[in-house]
C-alpha cells in the first residue's frame, strides 16, 4: 500500500460539502465520529457515528452534514485484491469505535513517524483496519435506508442509549422511544444494527466504564453508579464477561 494522505480527528464545519472525484487505483478509507450524509450518484444516505465507509476507483467521495463532523480518513493506493467480503462505496456500522479509532491514530504517528520500519507497520494496521471493519458483513451491519420511515428514529435511539449509559434502559422504554410495538421494535433493532437492544445497551455502559476508568480515579463502585448499575457485583461480572478483566485490572492495564 501506499498512503497519499491521512487525517486523524479532521474536523468539518458544518454545512461543508467534502466532494472528491475518484482517482485511478486510488481508495479512501473513510470512519466517521458524527453523524453525516453520504453520497452516492442521486442516493443520499444518513450515517450514524461509528460509520466506516471504503471508496474505491470508481465512486466520487462526498458528504456533508448540517453540523460538524470529524473523521479519521486515508487515502491510498494497493497492488494487491482486497479481501472477498469487503463492500465498496458502502456505509456499514461498527459498534468497537475505540478499536478503530486507536489503530487509526497508530497509523496515523507512524505516518509522520521516521521510523526506517513505518511503512511495513503502516500495511499491516490498516489491513488490519480494513479487515476487521469489514469482518461481518455477511450479517445486517449495512445501512440500508430502503424505503425504511423508522430508520432515523432508530440511530437516534441508538445514539441516546451510547450517550446516557446510566439510564434505566429496557425494552419497553426504547419500544416507545420509537413510537413501536415490544416485539417489533426488537426485531427491526437487530435487522438494522445486527446486535438486539439490549446488548447495545450493556455495550454503552460497558464503554463508558472503561472511558472512566481509563480517564478517571473514581472506585469501582462509583464507576458502576455512573454506568447505571444499582449492584457492583453485577457490574463487575458483566464488565468481565464484555472485556475479559476485571474493571481493577483494566485500569491497571
Amino acid at each position: 500500500m501506499n498512503i497519499k494522505s491521512i487525517g486523524y480527528d479532521t474536523v468539518f464545519d458544518k454545512d461543508y460539502v467534502f466532494s472528491l472525484m475518484p482517482e485511478k487505483e486510488n481508495y479512501m478509507f473513510l470512519f466517521a465520529k458524527s453523524r453525516f450524509r453520504a453520497f452516492f450518484g442521486n442516493h443520499e444516505i444518513e450515517c450514524p457515528e461509528n460509520t466506516v465507509i471504503l471508496y474505491d476507483d470508481s465512486a466520487e467521495i462526498k458528504f456533508c452534514s448540517d453540523d460538524f463532523m470529524v473523521f479519521d480518513w486515508i487515502i491510498f493506493s494497493r497492488e494487491n485484491d482486497f479481501a472477498e467480503n469487503i463492500e465498496f462505496n458502502t456505509p456499514v456500522f461498527f459498534g468497537d469505535s475505540e478499536f478503530i479509532s486507536q489503530l487509526m491514530r497508530n497509523i496515523t504517528e507512524e505516518y509522520y513517524s521516521a521510523d526506517s520500519r513505518r511503512l511495513k507497520m503502516i500495511n499491516s494496521m490498516l489491513e488490519i483496519v480494513i479487515i476487521k471493519a469489514f469482518e461481518y458483513c455477511g450479517e445486517r451491519n449495512s445501512i440500508n435506508q430502503t424505503a425504511e420511515p423508522h430508520y432515523s428514529a432508530l440511530v437516534e435511539l441508538r445514539e441516546k442509549i451510547y450517550r446516557n449509559p446510566q439510564k434505566k434502559w429496557n425494552v419497553d422504554l426504547m419500544a416507545a422511544d420509537v413510537n413501536m410495538s415490544r416485539s417489533y421494535f426488537q426485531h427491526i433493532y437487530k435487522e438494522f444494527f445486527g446486535v438486539s437492544c439490549m446488548s447495545d445497551v450493556i455495550s454503552g455502559k460497558i464503554e463508558k466504564a472503561k472511558e472512566i476508568l481509563s480517564e478517571t480515579a473514581c472506585t469501582v463502585s462509583q464507576v458502576a453508579a455512573m454506568c447505571g448499575y444499582d449492584n457492583e457485583e453485577h457490574f463487575m461480572r458483566q464488565f468481565k464477561k464484555t472485556v475479559g478483566l476485571t474493571p481493577t485490572a483494566y485500569r491497571r492495564k
